[in-house]
């Protein structure tokens, strides 16, 4: 929810602005998850989420992403969940040390 969020919001042309967005992404998803925002923040909304957003990851990946088809299975993630799993991978990636 909170991808989604600041996907709607969009980019970002400071960090000052970037944290109102992100601030402002929370409180929606606070307001749905009938939580006060610092305890969505710190329970709901995982941080790699936000930092995608911040290094300016997110909206890229959100938008290659949430076009393609989604399985027939019931059981299959939904586009914004492929986005989500395929964030948290690149976060997981890029704190992999380099085997030498």
């Amino acid at each position: 929810m909170a991808a989604l969020a600041l996907a709607e919001i969009g980019p970002f042309q400071s960090q000052t602005q970037a944290k109102k967005n992100i601030n402002q992404a929370i409180k929606e998803v606070a307001s749905h998850l009938g939580n006060r925002p610092a305890t969505c923040r710190k329970y709901y909304v995982h941080p790699a989420i936000l930092d995608a957003y911040l290094d300016g990851s997110l909206l890229p990946t959100l938008e290659k992403i949430m076009p393609q088809p989604t399985a027939d299975s019931p059981y299959a993630l939904s586009p914004e969940e492929m986005a989500v799993v395929a964030i948290l991978e690149q976060q997981l990636e890029a704190q992999q040390p380099v085997a030498s």
